[in-house]
């Protein structure tokens, strides 16, 4: 599946953040409906890609770390999923028994294409446009 569970919560937590307050794991985890399992692990790759900040402890919790008008959606599928691929023959390393000639064949040809388009829709506005927070 292209657009995961966990891309999908991810878009979500920093919603979540949107307003710039500071929460707990729990309140961003009912503000939008997120199993907690999956929270901890989503954090720790939107904090990796210094989308989010944490703070540990009593008082503890996450908040924005960069502006939402500067991460697109394309960003947020990089820190979670990687590279996109919407098909295994995309992949890097990949050879497919249907490449003769080193070139890829026409079906490979078409989804690289594909892909590129996804990626340009995905980089196309920043989540502020998206949630309509511009500034």
């Amino acid at each position: 599946m292209f657009i995961s569970r966990e891309y999908d919560y991810a878009v979500r937590v920093l919603r979540a953040l949107a307003d710039g307050g500071h929460f707990a794991v729990s309140e961003i985890c009912r503000r939008e409906n997120i199993p907690l399992a999956y929270s901890y692990k989503i954090l720790k790759k939107l904090e990796k890609a210094a989308f989010v900040k944490g703070k540990r402890g009593a008082e503890g919790g996450y908040r924005l770390a960069a502006p939402l008008s500067s991460v697109t959606l394309y960003d947020i599928y990089l820190a979670v999923e990687g590279k996109i691929y919407i098909n295994e023959c995309l992949r890097e390393g990949y050879t497919c028994p249907n490449n003769e000639d080193g070139q890829g064949c026409a079906v490979h040809k078409a989804l690289c294409g594909l892909q590129n388009e996804i990626a340009l829709l995905l980089k196309k506005s920043s989540l502020a446009e998206i949630l309509s927070l511009k500034k």
